[in-house]
């Protein structure tokens, strides 16, 4: 079984940036990928970025140049930096491991706000 713990959600105005983590229970070596997906009000969670055991990297076209995925093996932790946000960027935002099955976190919440 995959626990995963997120954090460093909040209130930022527009550009502004935050950084998420999300810390796995196990080493993250063993699991296929880990990504983040993201929930507005309203609508489906969708796709944001994804990074797999190997170190590759996949991210929605919304975000490409503003947000960056990573990973620390040695911490079991998953990031993801925010950086030129936008008020489109509020949604909460859950962590996914992809090992046999997928595992989310509980989700945090990100808002963009003036």
């Amino acid at each position: 079984q995959v626990q995963l713990v997120e954090s460093g959600g909040g209130l930022v105005q527009p550009g502004g940036s935050l950084r998420l983590s999300c810390a796995a229970s196990g080493s993250i070596l063993s699991i296929n990928a880990m990504d983040w997906y993201r929930q507005a009000p309203g609508k489906q969670r969708e796709f944001v970025a994804a990074i797999t055991s190997g170190g590759t990297t996949n991210y929605a076209d919304a975000v490409k140049g503003r947000f960056t995925i990573s990973r620390d093996n040695a911490k079991n932790t998953v990031y993801l930096q925010m950086n030129s946000l936008k008020p489109e960027n509020t949604d909460v935002y859950y962590c996914n491991a992809v090992h046999y099955s997928n595992y989310w976190g509980q989700g945090i919440q990100v808002t963009v706000s003036s």
